[in-house]
């Protein structure tokens, strides 16, 4: 396995923001992952929308697991970063997708739809804006985080258009719990990861400031706790934006269909 490794570990010039590499693959990557996303819910029936997920969730985590290999063995010298451990808000739907066909409850189900719409859509879509955290000076791992995020955005649109997740604004509200735990799991491992090296999930750690822009500078001027609860109160909005768009697209769709 090492071996293999290091045989992909082709070099590159990480790209920078909003060069032609970002722009063209972004642009490409978007206009590939909605007409593929609005095809398959043309082509499938609900009921198989789970077991496209958990096909999708298995992606993530086979790349997930090479990606955590990679770096391991090629880039820190066989010890581990907990910097890049996988439970960001973006890391989500690879668990999700994963339990998605067991979940026995079918509100249980809506509200992880709902989630995956309404928060991992935003994360696919900021982290393809900002991309400063994807590029690297491998290929394999540049590649991995753009191929990442535009699958995060076509697991998103494959549920709206499908019409899986709950619109209405209860919806929405039901999804704040699981939200919520999330960041409380994510609070926990970045404590306890401390003695063994830096970690940062959701990036609300409280030993750094935020790694995000613009919350970075918030917290260096008020404090590390208020540039955290900035975030998190923005991200709630950023999902509930997406709900409202997503509200609207489902009540026109409705209408056009009478």
């Amino acid at each position: 396995m090492k071996d293999i490794l290091i045989k992909t570990a082709w070099p590159m010039t990480p790209p920078a923001p909003y060069s032609f590499f970002h722009l063209f693959f972004v642009s490409a990557g978007l206009i590939f992952v909605v007409f593929l996303s609005y095809y398959t819910t043309r082509k499938i029936k609900n009921n198989q929308i789970p077991g496209l997920l958990f096909l999708c969730g298995i992606v993530l985590a086979a790349s997930e697991c090479y990606k955590q290999l990679f770096l391991y063995y090629v880039v820190n010298d066989q010890t581990y970063n907990w910097w890049y451990f996988p439970f960001q808000l973006c890391s989500l739907p690879m668990y999700f997708c994963l339990v998605l066909p067991f979940v026995p409850s079918a509100g249980k189900k809506t509200v992880l739809y709902t989630f995956m719409q309404d928060f991992n859509l935003l994360g696919g879509i900021m982290a393809l804006a900002e991309p400063s955290g994807l590029f690297h000076p491998y290929w394999v791992l540049t590649i991995h985080g753009l191929i990442w995020h535009l699958l995060l955005i076509y697991i998103g649109l494959v549920i709206a258009f499908s019409r899986c997740s709950d619109t209405t604004s209860r919806g929405f509200v039901r999804t704040l719990p699981l939200f919520f735990v999330c960041c409380i799991v994510a609070s926990v491992i970045n404590r306890t990861a401390k003695p063994l090296g830096q970690a940062d999930m959701f990036y609300i750690s409280p030993y750094y400031p935020s790694a995000q822009i613009v919350f970075h500078e918030i917290a260096i001027k008020y404090g590390i706790s208020i540039g955290n609860a900035l975030y998190l109160a923005v991200t709630c909005l950023g999902g509930f934006i997406f709900h409202f768009i997503f509200g609207k697209f489902h009540l026109y769709s409705s209408r056009q269909t009478v």
